[in-house]
This record gives C-alpha cells, sequence and structure tokens, in this order.
C-alpha cells in the first residue's frame, strides 16, 4: 500500500527536478543574449532620440523624480536622454526624452505602452508631435481631449525628466 502511495509522488519529484534542471540550462545560455539584445534596442533608441550624440553614459544621479528610472549624458555634450516609465490609463508607458544643453526639448518617444487603441495611442501621437522645441514650462502643451489620463500622465513625465535634466545639469557643474 505504502509503494502506490510513495512511488507516485517520487516520479513526480524526479520529473519536476529534470524539468527545472533543464529550464536553468536554458537559461544560463539564453540569458545574456537576451541581455545584449535589450542593451543593444536602448542604445540604438537613444540614437534615435540624439542622432548627433557620439555616444552616452549613464549618470547616477540623486534626488530624481520616481518615474525617471535612467539618465544619459551624450558624450559629446549635445543633450541628455531620459528613461521615465509612468502609470496611463491602460497600464505603464514607458518613453524616452531627449533634452539639449539649453533645455529644448529635442524628442520624445514611446517604447511601451497599453492606452487605448485610436484614443490614447492618438493622444501620444499628438504629444511626441507637439513637444519638440518646447522648454520645461511646456507652453501651449494641453491634455488631449478624450484621452485626459494618457495625456497628463504623458506631460507630467516629461515635467520629471525636465527635472531630472537640472539635477543632471547642476551635478555637471
Amino acid at each position: 500500500m505504502k509503494k502506490d502511495f510513495v512511488l507516485p509522488i517520487l516520479v513526480l519529484t524526479v520529473i519536476c527536478l529534470v524539468i527545472t534542471a533543464a529550464l536553468a540550462i536554458t537559461d544560463s545560455f539564453t540569458g545574456p543574449v537576451i541581455a545584449e539584445a535589450a542593451a543593444r534596442r536602448a542604445e540604438e533608441a537613444r540614437n534615435a532620440i540624439i542622432p548627433e550624440a557620439e555616444g552616452f553614459e549613464e549618470l547616477t544621479l540623486d534626488g530624481l523624480p520616481a518615474a525617471v528610472t535612467e539618465v544619459y549624458r551624450a558624450t559629446n555634450g549635445v543633450g541628455y536622454v531620459i528613461a521615465l516609465t509612468t502609470a496611463g490609463y491602460g497600464g505603464d508607458m514607458k518613453l524616452l526624452c531627449g533634452i539639449d544643453p539649453d533645455g529644448f526639448l529635442i524628442a520624445c518617444r514611446t517604447l511601451e505602452q497599453s492606452e487605448t487603441k485610436g484614443i490614447g495611442t492618438k493622444a501620444i501621437d499628438t504629444l511626441e508631435r507637439v513637444l519638440p522645441g518646447s522648454d520645461a514650462a511646456l507652453e501651449g502643451v494641453d491634455a488631449v481631449s478624450g484621452a485626459t489620463i494618457t495625456s497628463r500622465a504623458y506631460i507630467n513625465a516629461v515635467k520629471d525628466a525636465y527635472s531630472a535634466f537640472e539635477i543632471a545639469k547642476e551635478a555637471a557643474k
């Protein structure tokens, strides 16, 4: 009777151990490849924001707004790229903002978002078109009608990018 009870448990345990080992081995091979591909995509995204940059150096700064995940300075001094994650209507939005040394927005690009198609995505597209050239005051930049939560989240993220820019400039002095 004990044999009928213990044997299936033992067999299932061995199967679980074999599968776990196989997954661990697979991860050890694919993990570095995935990390390298992600780093390459991130570098390409920074270069798309500031094409004139010769390269980027990541800055470690204190006191950054919560939405800011990374701050990069172009090695040739043409600007900064700030990576942000903010909560929109449909979930988190990840974006990059490039700011030139004079404090004008070069470009914003949305890397990931799950906003409502046709409404939230239209707001993001509109903001990506109207924001370049703006300074920290963001004068004339308003929430997009029908997608207020999405557009306010995006605008607030850009304001956080300007806060990070000011902190980075101050740290460079």
